[in-house]
């Protein structure tokens, strides 16, 4: 039995959620959630294994993630909700699916801020040596937990001016890189095509291997759809976000792989060692690059941290509001589902501490137990979207606002996509465990939410 649910409706006792985001918020989240701290470092590794045909990969990958943004988008315009992907798979599938999308995603979310949190605290240990990295991560959790229980504004008001810094960063590297493959920056001479040489210097299997370290970069989208709901005008903040997408990937992800394979070799060791955008200044010969890309990677990563930790705290609240979880973690007060908050900080927190005291057993498993979440709910978007469409044709057409591209085809070849991706994390030994994994926590969340909704049903 498939599931009505929408947001519930604002009230003005504070007991729902606010619609504190302006759209100047929603904008800024929507072109910073593409920037994260994996696009900065983690590319390098991709570079490595695929040599120039990592612009390819991106390529790929990222017209992938343009169909997903799309299909979710038409949903989230048509029912704004807090769920988002959630709420939309219990729509089409019923309270099972959504649970199962909807948990998995928080244990995500959560298990990232930890990992986000250990990141940044690494950073901020070498510029002030002596200092214990727990305590960082201590006073992160902090700040960014206190000011998602003040109120969603200030949620809105961090992403705002980290996504500012994070898009004046990039943006300013490609302007300079630009110029010096144009060979009119002072003092580079242009690089021309001989980093270029071979497309493929790993062959196929390398391509693999930088199309799978893509396909995970891309991870973050999914936050504006959720706090669309939150806006001044869900609708047209959905909307305006969706269309915009296409650009934002191309000229940020595609354009920086562009930049840096043809300034940089591709298998030089500082592009693994240093980051990729380090190297590639570094090859410019500006100085204080490292340091000034570790600021812009320090920033990325308290930006993914507070963005989670909203992200978090929301599906969860919006699974218990459609009966999915523990009744204690929906209340809102001010506008704000604080408990939410607090237990998605908690949670987070625990994955630091579980990374001191069992970092090879229980922390890896949980890493693997994530890796490939993100394809799942990529799935469920997908066949989501490929059944409620119908639906909305027949029954509320006017909601059709933002509308998948030749449907129900390019639903089809997403999936197939989704599949494809699928095989080759089981091919590849690294990414075969991460497959493994999130397939058993997957499962288990399925027959735990199947469960749940026979036992409703019957009562």
């Amino acid at each position: 039995m498939s599931s009505t649910t929408t947001k519930t409706p604002s009230r003005p006792d504070g007991t729902s959620l606010s619609h504190g985001l302006k759209q100047r918020h929603l904008s800024m989240i929507a072109l910073g959630g593409v920037i994260g701290a994996g696009l900065f470092v983690g590319s390098g590794a991709g570079i490595a294994a695929a040599g120039p045909s990592i612009v390819l990969a991106y390529t790929l990958s990222g017209l992938l993630v343009m169909l997903v943004m799309r299909m979710l988008g038409e949903m989230s315009a048509a029912y704004p909700s807090s769920g988002s992907f959630s709420a939309h798979a219990e729509r089409a599938f019923g309270p099972w699916a959504g649970f199962t999308a909807g948990w998995g995603f928080w244990v995500l979310l959560c298990t990232a801020v930890g990992l986000e949190g250990i990141g940044a605290a690494q950073i901020a240990s070498n510029w002030l040596p002596g200092t214990p990295e727990w305590a960082w991560v201590a006073l992160f959790m902090a700040v960014f937990c206190g000011a998602n229980l003040a109120a969603v504004r200030n949620f809105g008001e961090f992403e705002f001016w980290f996504a500012a810094l994070k898009v004046g960063a990039i943006s300013l590297f490609l302007l300079l890189g630009v110029l010096a493959i144009a060979g009119v920056l002072p003092g580079t001479d242009a690089p021309g095509t001989a980093h270029l040489g071979e497309l493929l210097p790993h062959g196929g299997e390398g391509l693999v291997i930088g199309l799978l370290a893509s396909v995970f970069a891309y991870g973050g989208l999914e936050t504006v759809t959720i706090a669309a709901a939150e806006s001044e005008n869900p609708v047209k903040g959905v909307a305006r976000a969706v269309r915009t997408a296409m650009w934002r990937i191309a000229l940020f992800y595609i354009g920086s792989m562009a930049v840096i394979v043809t300034l940089v070799p591709w298998d030089s060791p500082a592009v693994v060692q240093k980051g990729p955008y380090v190297a590639a200044l570094d090859s410019l010969g500006i100085p204080g690059a490292a340091q000034l890309m570790n600021v812009v990677v320090f920033v990325a990563l308290l930006s993914a941290m507070n963005a989670n930790i909203y992200g978090a705290s929301r599906i969860a609240y919006s699974l218990v509001e459609r009966g999915q979880g523990p009744k204690a973690l929906g209340r809102v007060s001010g506008g704000v589902p604080r408990r939410a908050v607090l237990a998605s900080s908690a949670f987070g927190f625990g994955c630091v501490l579980l990374s001191y005291w069992r970092p090879d057993d229980v922390f890896s498993w949980l890493l693997n137990m994530i890796g490939a979440v993100i394809l799942v709910v990529w799935i469920f978007i997908a066949a989501s979207q490929l059944r409620l469409r119908r639906r909305m044709e027949r029954e509320e057409p006017e909601k059709l606002v933002v509308r998948m591209w030749l449907f129900p085809g390019l639903t089809v070849v997403a999936l197939a996509g989704m599949a494809a991706v699928f095989l080759l994390m089981a091919r590849e030994p690294d990414t075969r465990v991460q497959l493994y994994s999130t397939g058993a926590m997957t499962l288990a969340l399925a027959a735990a939410g199947y469960v749940r909704q026979r036992r409703r049903a019957r009562a």
